[in-house]
């Protein structure tokens, strides 16, 4: 459903408009342009009124009277308007909702008579393009095939957030079929939403494949997103982007209604500024749904309020262990955040195993790749039948000739390679795929994270998520770094990143791994770290950031920063 996946590679508007009274209208999809060069002078930002905001800070406004869920709607919209098309041209929203206003005001008028469904009532949110919604809005996952398409019915995730009073504010951009169509692409690039800009630094990866869920956020564009991963699409544009992002256990969050890549490692996921909004979109999302057997098992152990498990003194007592071996040593600046974390979190009485590897780190990638090209080829083709009459593609061979057809538009920069390796496999019952599947299930389970969980009696496992966020380069792809989301989306297991520094202000992430059904666990070490540090700050978007630019840098947070190696990420 989602990936920032490659291969050889590893890893797979403004407010002055709105303080005027000025008319915001929704944004029309747009066909992307290519993209200019990069400003070399700092684009103007307008102060915004709900820049950081959080949904306790969003909701207080509006029980005092300053706002109103239209209000924020309003000035989200103007945000959006104000840095997606113009300002620094960020390109995270591919279209917004053209009857986001009125459900404002309806939503407004069940407050007034004394209806509050919880904390995200009247609450902008955001979701990814691949997320289905049966309303004006397309869902297409990035691609012109795709443009048009109107689903007839919500992804169960987008019924959850509107049956608990959320606002869907629009659709936003990503890596086209998030990530998973060629060994050379770009991340945040596709033909629709054009190439996604990092708001820290504009010449940087927003990473992907949920870019515009993840750069969107930490521009404000609303509290929370939603994200979608199969191995790295939330927690690595989470880490690149400064934010909190969580991968659930398979089956906790439901898959129906979501454009796929593969169900055995596809999950939707929250994507916030804070450990709490997180927390609070996670509950909105996760429940039993009928249409995906995963989550049917689950029902009655699925908490409904992730809240009540955030502690900042969660870390006392607990075994954390240190996953080094392919984890880290790949780029310096990861590395010497990741000693200033662990120190952290010894500071907060947390028990600090150093090293606890993983005996089968790196052993089941290829095995992930066969698996993945298998399950996308009838995941995807039973979601394009599903597609209403009319729909221009129904099957992967359709697909890959529309790209042909359309090569100017859809091929200006990078190929199609895994749409055609994946349209040679056979189907799901061929040995090749059940020796691949069984093997990644042993290897990054049994005898992986179960393992590693078992022999030092950890409560969680940590690393750095990835390197900082690098160049976009639509001429070579995204280079080739290191990462740490491969364990626990291959596993199946949850994983939530967390911000942990800067590099020359560059983020920085750090992942807590757990076993399966241990969001709260995680929750509340990834809260009680978050709270001790307070590491995130709010992007400047700057035009560009060369390691001969060292403000910015919390000597806090990154004790031992240097400009020499490269700055690279796996995306």
């Amino acid at each position: 459903m989602t990936e920032s996946y490659s291969m050889p590679r590893r890893g797979f508007l403004g407010a002055a408009a709105a303080a005027a009274g000025a008319t915001l209208l929704p944004l029309q999809p747009a066909r992307a342009t290519r993209p200019s060069d990069v400003p070399e002078r700092l684009p103007t930002v307008a102060p915004f009124e709900l820049e950081e905001k959080t949904i306790a800070e969003l909701q207080a406004g509006i029980g005092s009277g300053q706002y109103t869920a239209r209000s924020l709607v309003e000035q989200y919209l103007g945000r959006i308007e104000a840095l997606d098309r113009q300002g620094p041209v960020l390109r995270h929203v591919i279209e917004t909702n053209p009857d986001a206003l009125a459900i404002a005001e309806e939503l407004d008028a069940e407050r007034r008579s004394g209806r509050v469904r919880g904390a995200l009532h009247g609450i902008p949110v955001l979701v990814k393009d691949n997320i289905d919604t049966a309303d004006r809005m397309t869902t297409t996952a990035g691609s012109l095939a795709l443009e048009g398409s109107r689903p007839s019915r919500d992804a169960f995730v987008v019924a959850r957030l509107r049956a608990a009073g959320a606002i869907i504010l629009g659709k936003t951009n990503l890596s086209e079929w998030a990530n998973f169509r060629s060994t050379h692409s770009s991340s945040g690039w596709s033909a629709r939403g054009g190439q996604g800009r990092n708001p820290y630094a504009l010449d940087r990866t927003p990473s992907g494949s949920s870019s515009g869920s993840g750069g969107g956020t930490a521009a404000s564009y609303c509290a929370v997103a939603v994200g979608t991963e199969t191995d790295g699409s939330v927690t690595s544009p989470a880490a690149a982007c400064s934010l909190v992002g969580m991968k659930p256990t398979l089956g906790l969050v439901s898959r129906s209604g979501i454009i796929p890549i593969a169900h055995s490692q596809d999950t939707a996921g929250p994507m916030a500024r804070t450990v709490t909004d997180a927390a609070i979109l996670l509950g909105a999302l996760a429940g039993a749904d009928e249409r995906d057997a995963a989550t049917v098992p689950r029902r009655a152990a699925t908490p409904v309020d992730y809240t009540r498990f955030l502690d900042a003194g969660g870390l006392r007592g607990a075994r954390i262990g240190v996953a080094r071996k392919r984890y880290t040593g790949y780029n310096t600046h990861a590395d010497a955040a990741l000693e200033q974390a662990l120190r952290a979190m010894s500071d907060l009485g947390a028990v600090i195993v150093d090293p606890a590897d993983l005996a089968t780190a790196g052993q089941f990638d290829d095995a992930e790749y066969e698996v993945l090209l298998y399950e996308f080829k009838s995941d995807l083709e039973a979601y394009l039948r599903g597609l209403p009459p009319g729909a221009r593609v129904r099957t992967l061979q359709d697909l890959i000739a529309f790209n042909r057809a359309h090569a100017a538009e859809e091929l200006p920069y990078f190929g199609q390679e895994i749409l055609e390796l994946a349209a040679k496999k056979g189907s799901l019952t061929s040995a090749a795929y059940r020796t691949a599947l069984a093997k990644c299930r042993d290897l990054s389970r049994a005898k992986g994270l179960d393992a590693t969980f078992a022999k030092h009696r950890l409560d969680a496992l940590v690393a750095p998520t990835q390197g900082p966020p690098a160049l976009i380069d639509l001429v070579n792809g995204d280079p080739s770094g290191g990462s740490s989301t491969s364990p626990c989306a291959v596993a199946g297991y949850p994983a939530i990143t967390v911000p942990m520094g800067y590099a020359h202000g560059l983020p920085l992430g750090l992942t807590f791994m757990g076993r399966a059904w241990s969001e709260p666990v995680l929750l509340k070490f990834a809260y009680a770290f978050e709270q001790a540090t307070k590491v995130r700050r709010a992007p400047r978007y700057l035009p560009r950031r060369s390691c001969l630019q060292p403000d910015g840098i919390n000597a806090r947070q990154v004790a031992c920063v240097r400009w020499l190696g490269a700055l690279s990420t796996h995306r």
